[in-house]
């Protein structure tokens, strides 16, 4: 050995094949003290060269310290297996990678495999695979194009070993006669198709893999197809276990069925016959959109690729119809329904979903593909960055917009992996702390956070910029405007053929509305100018309006709105402007009732809109606090105060909607920043309350007074239409008898009068309407107690006489306003009552009797009813609160939200797998309730909705149509039953 090699081999230098990336510490301390913990774990387990490595003084050892600061997963991976670095000083990553590969594909053909020990083994391999590929992809030795690709190529190694192994074992149990089984695949008639990233080869770190399973019936493999299907649907579900469930050895991929034909009524395994008939008779365009991903991974591939073949003519169109161009522009149009205007948010960001991130690139590539692919076969790529550079080959993109969008394509995709590579995580959103982002920054070999930020807003800025261009420049589809003539009485049959096309209904009914805007019937028209610009916009407003699909609701919400507007000519000539604020008012109107009745009956909400830093802001409690505190700085008499924080709150309600609807916030989010806005409006109404009062009746002596949130204000989980649930509590000096001011009252009876005071003054109709319908039956003996309770009847109360549900609505209780050190006092006594010793089994009966109490009392509509569905939030929220009062949930301090607390199951109560799968529901429920309370002022009708709410709820789940959602739920609501029964059957236990 040369001397070069042999210290390459001693330092470690040849491990990723090039200099590895200097990244910053969060902590230089800590990030020695992890070198040096390494060491000692590296020296047990008989690692000296690697032991040797971290006490030395090199790059190498300073960048593994660092990584294993940053990524609490990689220097978990490190402990468990230090052998994997030590197997480095050997061979270098590439080498090492492809030995670990092999190892996965021969683990079906151990002598004595069994499905045991092929998970085991699977995940074991694939574990240090992963770990291995992140440390790569942070050393900067390969670009992000080559972490994808590794990282695809593992999940299909281990798919294959799943399916060589379960293929082989049907075959040793005499259900299939495999032609070759020391190559099961060939002629087996199972095919798995790979679909999304794995199919295009493009796998993020923590990615879910979606495939399709397809039986093929007369494969030579098949002893009898008449028991074909229900055999691969046994071995489909049999896969899923062996890759997805989690074991003392982790798991190997989460695995996605959902983008079969029709999920909802479909098995797991379809005929290839079937699955061809669906697709030619009742495929959607996004369905074909999703297979131009299509692969044949695993199974029968040849088999695979006959399909796919067969499929092409759905796929690639050579023409298409009105309807297809529909389809193509709507979407196109979730692509806009996100886009905002000013400033691009960085905490919080979503990059996969939100403004300028990955699926807008995903989606554009697609939809051109869809437009295109059929006449030009070159542009039928699955990769993302190829099609990209074959768009531009060919004329349909510019170099600039190719090479821009692919540039920051691979730079979002490796903030996606550094996110995934903290904590092998599922999460594709920015933290929202500056030392959470601080941490990501550094991964990505930046400074600090603020350079990261001005890089990521520039890239968002681009890929927005780059869509600009690309869809003017883009083949017009529409038909365009035709006919608009409005004057006069008598209908124009051009315009009436016009709407008919742009997608109205009621031609005629519009035609006399919009004649209406012409003759100046309302304020807003009054003027020549204004009817003007008015007419100029009239084309741009209707193509809107019938984009939404509701076309018709959606303009006579429109002419609503303009029918409380003043006179003046500002709107229309901000929304002739402003092309995306005219798409966010269409969006309103069509997709969201609630949002559209508060913009008609209030218009001045709409002016939050034209902030340009309304995206880019979280409405987070300073925020919130800040504007408040502005707001009723002119506010000078107590009516005026309550009507100013009603027109606040329904202002910041309204915008808080609008960064929901258009995705600069999701579900868990709109949830805090809904609470904080109640937290500091009931806060600031009762504190007028108390100085009003106090002018008729004084004070009592030491009197204190303290709001208790209970309910979803408590958890902070508030929606749009929430209810606001509280208890009053209160205390004074042990001697008070009344209080001091004219008209004198007894403490309790002073506290009282001034809860029915805060209540008027919060709920009571104004001319600026309510503030929050308040409910205070969750206080001491409900609706028989006092509305106020002292803190001393509160505490026996709560020691001797509560019921098991109070109890369990109490961990979810937080102060949200009053006097600061009674705040701190009830904080304290309901930790104290929380933590009180109780039997487990007792409150485990309790809750389920609660439950199918419920269940007898309130059943609910259907799979929609998201809080009363078995299954649903109510199972989640009642294992969340046991949890508490079990003493099963593990964080410190003891979280109020339900998400938090199900994120947090004691791993004695709930395996991390159940854990997982309970918060995820919880997320599931809260982005799609969060947007559809926003949105509808009734119950969800699936067969009812308006289409635009439809794209934003899938939008918000990443889901691609109803029924695939549907379906969903449903698997999710039989998933959550079954962990409800099964938690609490053990608490009962």
């Amino acid at each position: 050995m040369s001397g070069d090699v042999a210290q390459e081999s001693r330092d470690g230098s040849a491990w990723f094949g090039k200099p590895v990336r200097r990244l910053s510490p969060l902590d230089a301390e800590h990030a020695r003290e992890e070198r040096e913990s390494l060491a000692e774990t590296a020296h047990a387990e008989e690692c000296p060269r690697l032991a040797g490595l971290l006490t030395s003084d090199s790059p190498l050892a300073d960048f593994l310290g660092t990584a294993f600061t940053l990524s609490p997963y990689l220097r978990d991976c490190a402990r468990w297996a230090p052998q994997s670095l030590e197997a480095l000083f050997d061979e270098p990553v590439e080498v090492r990678l492809a030995r670990l590969n092999d190892a996965v594909q021969a683990a079906p053909f151990a002598e004595d495999a069994t499905e045991a020990s092929v998970m085991a083994a699977l995940r074991r391999l694939k574990r240090e695979a992963h770990f291995l590929v992140g440390l790569c992809d942070l050393s900067g030795a390969v670009d992000a194009e080559t972490t994808v690709k590794r990282l695809s190529a593992l999940a299909d190694s281990c798919l294959c070993a799943a399916v060589d192994f379960l293929l082989r074992d049907a075959h040793r149990q005499g259900k299939l006669r495999l032609p070759d089984p020391d190559d099961p695949a060939p002629g087996s008639g199972w095919v798995l198709l790979a679909m999304g990233k794995l199919g295009a080869l493009e796998l993020n770190y923590s990615s879910d893999i979606d495939l399709i399973a397809l039986v093929d019936p007369e494969a030579p493999a098949i002893p009898d197809p008449l028991e074909a299907a229900d055999l691969f649907v046994r071995l489909t579900r049999r896969l899923v276990r062996i890759l997805q469930d989690r074991t003392a050895d982790g798991y190997v991929f989460r695995t996605d069925l959902r983008l079969r034909p029709d999920p909802g009524a479909t098995p797991l395994a379809i005929p290839v016959e079937a699955a061809l008939n669906y697709y030619e008779s009742r495929g959607q365009n996004w369905e074909r959109a999703a297979m131009i991903k299509a692969r044949p991974v695993a199974g029968d591939v040849k088999a695979g690729e006959a399909f796919l073949r067969e499929l092409q003519p759905y796929v690639w169109r050579k023409y298409l119809d009105y309807a297809a161009i529909a389809d193509v522009h709507s979407i196109k149009r979730q692509i806009h329904a996100h886009k905002g205007h000013g400033d691009v948010a960085v905490l919080g960001h979503n990059v996969k979903l939100g403004r300028g991130g990955i699926r807008e690139i995903e989606l554009f590539v697609q939809t051109q593909q869809l437009i295109a692919g059929g006449r030009f076969p070159e542009l039928r790529s699955r990769t993302t960055v190829d099609t990209l550079r074959k768009l531009a080959e060919r004329g349909w993109i510019s170099e600039e917009a190719c090479e821009g969008l692919a540039k920051q394509y691979w730079f979002l995709r490796d903030v996606e992996h550094a996110l995934q590579i903290v904590a092998d995580e599922q999460t594709h959103t920015l933290p929202e702390d500056p030392d959470g982002l601080r941490r990501i920054a550094l991964l990505l070999g930046y400074a600090d956070g603020e350079a990261f930020a001005e890089a990521f807003r520039k890239a968002l800025v681009m890929v927005e910029g780059h869509y600009a261009a690309l869809f003017e420049t883009a083949p017009q589809l529409s038909r365009g405007v035709g006919n608009l003539v409005f004057t006069g009485d008598v209908d124009d049959p051009g315009t009436l053929q016009t709407l008919s096309e742009l997608g109205f209904a009621r031609p005629s009914d519009i035609c006399r509305v919009i004649r209406g805007w012409h003759f100046g019937r309302y304020r807003v028209t009054q003027s020549a100018e204004a009817r003007e610009r008015l007419t100029e916009l009239t084309p741009a407003l209707l193509e809107s309006f019938g984009g939404t699909r509701r076309a018709d609701e959606a303009l006579l919400r429109f002419d609503q709105f303009l029918s409380g507007l003043p006179a003046g000519i500002q709107l229309f000539s901000l929304l002739q402007s402003n092309p995306r604020l005219l798409q966010m008012l269409a969006t309103i109107m069509g997709a969201a009732p609630r949002l559209a009745d508060i913009v008609t009956r209030r218009p001045h909400v709409f002016d939050g809109l034209l902030d340009p830093a309304l995206l880019s802001e979280l409405p987070d409690r300073a925020y919130l606090a800040e504007r408040l505190e502005t707001f009723l700085k002119a506010a000078r008499i107590y009516e005026e105060v309550l009507d100013r924080l009603r027109i606040f709150a329904a202002e910041q309600k309204f915008l808080i909607g609008i960064r929901l609807l258009t995705g600069s916030i999701d579900g868990p989010r709109a949830g805090k920043a809904f609470s904080d806005l109640a937290d500091l409006t009931i806060g600031a109404a009762f504190d007028a309350v108390q100085e009003e009062f106090a002018q008729t009746h004084g004070r009592v002596r030491g009197g204190r007074a303290v709001i208790l949130g209970m309910g979803k204000l408590g958890s902070r989980e508030l929606t749009a239409g929430s209810d606001v649930d509280l208890i009053l509590l209160y205390d004074h000096a042990p001697d008070a008898e009344e209080s001091d001011g004219p008209r004198a009252l007894a403490p309790s009876h002073y506290y009282a009068r001034l809860t029915q005071r805060l209540i008027s003054a919060v709920s009571a109709p104004t001319a600026e309407g309510v503030l929050y319908e308040l409910d205070l039956r969750l206080r001491p003996s409900g609706n028989k107690g006092p509305v106020a309770t002292n803190i001393a009847a509160f505490h026996n109360y709560q020691r001797k006489d509560a019921w098991t549900w109070e109890h369990m609505a109490l961990t979810r209780a937080r102060p949200v306003a009053g006097d600061p050190g009674l705040c701190e006092q009830v904080r304290a006594e309901v930790e104290e009552i929380v933590a009180l010793p109780r039997d487990p089994g007792k409150i485990a009966r309790d809750a389920v009797e609660m439950r199918e109490l419920l269940e007898k009392e309130k059943p609910p509509r259907d799979a929609w009813d998201l809080k009363l569905v078995p299954g649903g939030v109510i199972d989640l929220e009642f294992i969340a609160q046991f949890a508490v009062l079990a003493g099963q949930c593990v964080l410190e301090p003891r979280p109020t939200g339900t998400a938090d607390v199900l994120s947090n199951l004691a791993p004695s109560f709930a395996d991390e797998q159940a854990s997982a799968e309970l918060a995820a529901a919880h997320q599931l429920y809260t982005s799609l309730t969060q947007n559809i309370r926003l949105c509808l002022t009734g119950p969800f009708e699936p067969d009812n909705v308006p289409p635009g709410l439809a794209d934003i709820l899938l939008r918000s789940v990443d889901l691609p149509d109803l029924g695939v959602l549907e379906a969903d739920l449903k698997e999710t609501a039989k998933r959550v039953r079954g962990h409800f029964e099964r938690l609490l059957q053990r608490g009962r236990d």
